[in-house]
């Protein structure tokens, strides 16, 4: 599958690893922070932008509202992106462990 968003970006997966289960943006900036062990801190500019574009493609979808807050679930085309990406990585991964010389990269 050709898409413009593909291969995903890191803050990409981030965002549709944490809305496996329904967020709103802080939330999933507060998830992103803890499942990267505080390695990944997104700013409130660059996660909007890329909910945006996640929705706009249909990977995530507005399912509700806390307050005046939108919350955010992936879809079923995000979830079959996201599998789709693990398996590239895990082929890239697999690579290194091929590695008939053995010597570190």
């Amino acid at each position: 599958m050709k898409h413009k968003l593909l291969p995903l970006s890191e803050t990409m997966h981030y965002i549709l690893l944490a809305l496996r289960e329904p967020l709103h943006g802080y939330a999933v900036m507060q998830k992103i922070e803890k499942i990267s062990n505080s390695t990944v801190i997104l700013a409130a500019g660059t996660l909007y932008g890329a909910i945006e574009n996640l929705n706009k493609h249909g990977w995530i979808e507005p399912v509700g509202e806390s307050g005046r807050r939108k919350v955010y679930m992936i879809t079923a085309e995000g979830s079959a992106i996201l599998k789709m990406e693990q398996n590239r990585l895990l082929h890239i991964l697999s690579l290194y462990e091929g590695s008939e010389s053995n010597e570190e990269i």
